[in-house]
């Protein structure tokens, strides 16, 4: 005889509660990848500019010693802009749904190599010697530039770009195990 309030089968509810425990660690996980890649997109926007001011200091110190004033400051107007224009758009690719993601973000950040190009081209600086393979991959980028990782971004980056792609794949694996298709 089942006793009041007691289930006829323990294992269903059982069952019932470990899918309820399952989803609920699920949406925990979809929920702290979606916070991972805010602070992700937050890091990236605010390392933007002032990585393409470092970018242009750097070069046009290499070829004539320092770098002029008015160099240094086309390198921080052009460092806004690409804050502004890059920024909203690793946002975007940051907060789609990792099964709808066509593009990541380092593809969106290796395209700010064209406003620190922009100034140096202007400045009069002469481009630097790159390897086939760099040419090839990068054939805009005279100043060899484009950033390999988050950490060439900004080092800061490194922990937090290493944290959104492992949460990523963890959602998406969690996803296909939960499809039968892993």
């Amino acid at each position: 005889m089942v006793g009041v309030g007691a289930s006829a089968n323990s294992s269903d509810d059982e069952t019932v509660a470990e899918g309820q425990a399952a989803a609920d660690g699920h949406a925990a996980d979809e929920a702290r990848l979606v916070e991972i890649a805010t602070e992700l997109a937050d890091g990236v926007e605010a390392a933007l500019g002032p990585w393409v001011e470092r970018c242009v200091i750097r070069r046009s110190t290499e070829w004539q010693g320092s770098c002029p004033p008015e160099v240094a400051e086309a390198a921080r107007v052009a460092g806004v802009e690409a804050a502004t224009s890059l920024g909203p758009q690793v946002r975007t690719v940051l907060a789609a749904d990792p099964d709808d993601q066509r593009a990541n973000p380092l593809q969106v950040i290796r395209a700010a190599t064209a406003w620190p190009t922009a100034v140096l081209r202007e400045a009069g600086v002469p481009g630097v010697v790159r390897d086939e393979e760099a040419q090839r991959q990068f054939p805009d980028d005279d100043y060899d530039l484009t950033p390999a990782n988050f950490a060439d971004l900004d080092p800061g980056l490194a922990e937090a770009g290493i944290a959104w792609g492992a949460a990523k794949a963890h959602v998406v694996l969690a996803r296909r195990r939960r499809e039968g298709r892993r």
